[in-house]
């Protein structure tokens, strides 16, 4: 069964999230019924819904696939081409990769366990000027268990382009200095929570320390619907925690430092908390 992560969208409440974000030898080759990757990803297990939203799924004995991205991204051409590229570059990897450990493993006499890729796109929020978007990502490639992981993309409509979220700050470590403390507070809460003891300040063990911000997937949200005022701070499994742990997801308000670390260019897209 395919493990995903729990993912908050950033558009609650304040009040209602302040503690977090809420896959040779012609005996190698795979059976004649399985699709063999070529120049040009087969996507016929696509399906376009109404209004933009796009979703593809291929399941069969070598590889399992779903990629999706919603209607709000589908309806801006140049954001539904870039997905559509990463759709298909990540389809074409797959396929080349789960049959070539398919054929190793025939050659081997292992047992082969398909390999697997998910990519779900969600919207954080939708602004005039900005469409914030999180990535939720799946993928096993035959070991004990899969992994999980996060994505983020962030439309800017007046410069038609995508840009990283932490690019409209002078720096990801102006940033980082601006609300770390704040950031670290809230993850060793929420660790507590999930180990039933607080973490030692101080101590030196393997997931105690808080990460650094360039270790985190980084979104872009608002509870106002018109400025950017909240922040969210994802880490995947083993990042803040061993992998029983899953993932964490802070959210945290624009404080005044935060929006003092904006470019001055996009200053105005945020609102920092009162």
């Amino acid at each position: 069964m395919i493990h995903r992560v729990a993912l908050f969208l950033l558009a609650v409440p304040l009040a209602a999230c302040d503690n977090e974000m809420s896959v040779g030898a012609e005996d190698a080759m795979p059976s004649d019924d399985v699709p063999v990757a070529a120049g040009s990803p087969d996507v016929s297990g696509a399906a376009a819904a109404a209004g933009g939203a796009r979703s593809v799924s291929e399941e069969n004995e070598v590889w399992n696939f779903d990629y999706s991205y919603p209607a709000a991204a589908g309806q801006i051409p140049g954001l539904a081409a870039l997905l559509d590229q990463r759709l298909d570059a990540s389809l074409q990897e797959l396929k080349e990769t789960a049959i070539e450990a398919r054929a190793d493993a025939d050659k081997s006499g292992f047992p082969f366990n398909a390999y697997a890729e998910s990519t779900s796109w969600k919207v954080v929020t939708d602004l005039p000027r900005w469409l914030s978007l999180s990535g939720e990502i799946y993928s096993y490639t035959g070991g004990a268990h899969g992994n999980s992981g996060f994505d983020t993309l962030l439309w800017d409509r007046e410069e038609d382009k995508a840009r990283k979220p932490e690019e409209l700050f002078t720096s990801l470590a102006a940033l980082e200095a601006a609300m770390r403390e704040d950031y670290c507070e809230m993850l060793d809460r929420q660790r507590a929570e999930k180990r039933g003891e607080p973490v030692v300040e101080g101590s030196d063990g393997l997931f105690d320390e808080c990460p650094g911000f360039g270790d985190l997937t980084i979104i872009l949200g608002s509870s106002n619907n018109r400025t950017f005022d909240r922040i969210g701070f994802l880490a995947a499994p083993y990042v803040a925690g061993p992998y029983a742990e899953g993932s964490y997801e802070v959210t945290l308000p624009v404080n005044r430092a935060a929006k003092a670390a904006v470019k001055p260019e996009f200053d105005a897209a945020f609102t920092a908390a009162k």
